[in-house]
């Protein structure tokens, strides 16, 4: 069984940074990904990589201004966020999942746990 926690979220005005983490246990998936979802909105895909060989992929919203990471080590992802929008408002959620294709990894139906959830608000 996988297990995933995120930490990291808060409160940040726009322009600002903010980091989170998802610590995951358990079976290795083959990608980690990070979405998220706004209050009244559906849930949107924000950025994943790949455990091996740590390929990454993102939604062109956050393109530039996002960096996700991995620690193989620690079990550890990471998305660094700078130059904050209050449009980044939401609760990210961090997911393992088995996506081979671009198109699937972006895809949250190809993911099977997921975690809590970390809010993340970008004041203006």
């Amino acid at each position: 069984q996988v297990q995933l926690v995120e930490s990291g979220g808060g409160l940040v005005q726009a322009g600002g940074s903010l980091k989170l983490s998802c610590a995951a246990s358990g079976p290795r998936r083959y990608v980690l990904g990070w979405f998220r979802q706004a209050p009244g909105k559906e849930r949107e895909f924000v950025a994943a990589i790949r455990w091996n060989g740590g390929r990454t992929y993102y939604a062109d919203s956050v393109k530039g201004r996002f960096t996700i990471s991995r620690d193989n080590a620690k079990n550890t992802a990471y998305l660094e966020m700078n130059s904050l929008k209050p449009e980044d408002t939401a609760v990210y959620y961090c997911a393992a999942g088995g996506g081979v294709t671009t198109t699937q990894t972006m895809s949250g139906e190809w993911y099977d746990n997921w975690g809590q959830g970390t809010q993340v608000t970008v004041s203006s």
